[in-house]
């Protein structure tokens, strides 16, 4: 079963209606957006989120409002504590993680290590 907790990550007001709209239009109650982290980027790890219906069993889900945010528990052990936000700007809106987690990030704000990372580093794309 998957496991709900309250604040393993938190998801601003402003994602919040930002993934209220989207859902409606994709007209699709089962879907959630997973958060992940993947190797890469120049500085070592990369967010990456995506919608999804399924979760795993050993999934953490996060719920406000109607949203669903889906975390796997390697994920979450480098974005703990971090805040989803959605920023409504001209030049490259978009989702972005505010993570305290991370020591250094690379100045796209795709890319950041927490300084565990043993992966090796590549260029932002």
């Amino acid at each position: 079963m998957d496991t709900v907790l309250d604040q393993p990550l938190t998801i601003s007001d402003s994602a919040v209606d930002e993934l209220t709209r989207i859902l409606r239009k994709k007209a699709n109650p089962n879907l959630a957006l997973r958060v992940f982290v993947a190797p890469g980027g120049c500085s070592g790890l990369s967010y990456g989120m995506k919608f999804e219906e399924e979760t795993a069993e050993d999934d953490i889900v996060i719920e406000r409002e109607g949203v669903r945010l889906v975390v796997d528990e390697v994920s979450l052990m480098y974005i703990q504590g971090s805040e989803i936000d959605f920023v409504d700007a001209l030049m490259g809106g978009g989702f972005t993680v505010y993570n305290p987690n991370a020591v250094k990030s690379c100045s796209c704000g795709h890319s950041f290590d927490t300084g565990g990372n043993a992966d090796t580093a590549r260029p932002c794309s």
